[in-house]
């Protein structure tokens, strides 16, 4: 078999950042796939499934009632290696496009209070793995350390 996109990358030299992981057409539109990549592989710890958790029922609360983006919102999740996330978009997008409203979405997580949209028995199947003030730190450094200051370097993968 074929190795899948996502293992060509050199994981060894990929450090945090937002990158176009796929572009792939579905009808008339293209799919946009993002790696949110927010610690580096296989350095860094992995995130906790608690907090990425919590910064995934967030972010896809916030982008899917984005005013401009929510209709184009086809998925927000966890990476299974715990260093990041995938964003799926309709649309034909570059990692800049959406540096911007990354940097409003962590913005949003980092400065959140209250409960957790969906955080509950009822609306989903582990509810009580959540945890705020990791995920709000999480958020924070992300945007301090990555979004506010991203360099080309870190917007297109590593060769």
């Amino acid at each position: 078999m074929e190795k899948i996109t996502s293992f060509t990358i050199d994981h060894i030299k990929l450090t945090p950042g937002v990158y176009v992981s796929r572009k792939d057409p579905v009808g008339n539109e293209v799919v946009t796939t993002f790696d949110i990549r927010m610690t580096s592989p296989n350095e860094e710890p992995v995130m906790n499934t608690a907090e990425m958790h919590t910064i995934e029922h967030l972010a896809a609360t916030y982008l899917r009632n984005h005013k401009v983006y929510g209709p184009r919102i086809l998925y927000f999740g966890p990476m299974g290696c715990r260093t990041g996330f995938y964003l799926l978009l309709i649309g034909d997008y570059t990692s800049c496009d959406i540096v911007d409203l990354l940097k409003e979405m962590f913005a949003f997580i980092a400065d959140f209070e209250g409960e957790v949209p969906g955080a509950s028995a009822k609306d989903c199947g582990n509810y009580l793995d959540m945890n705020l003030p990791m995920a709000k730190y999480l958020a924070k450094k992300y945007l301090q350390d990555v979004l506010q200051n991203i360099s080309d370097k870190q917007l297109i993968y590593p060769e």
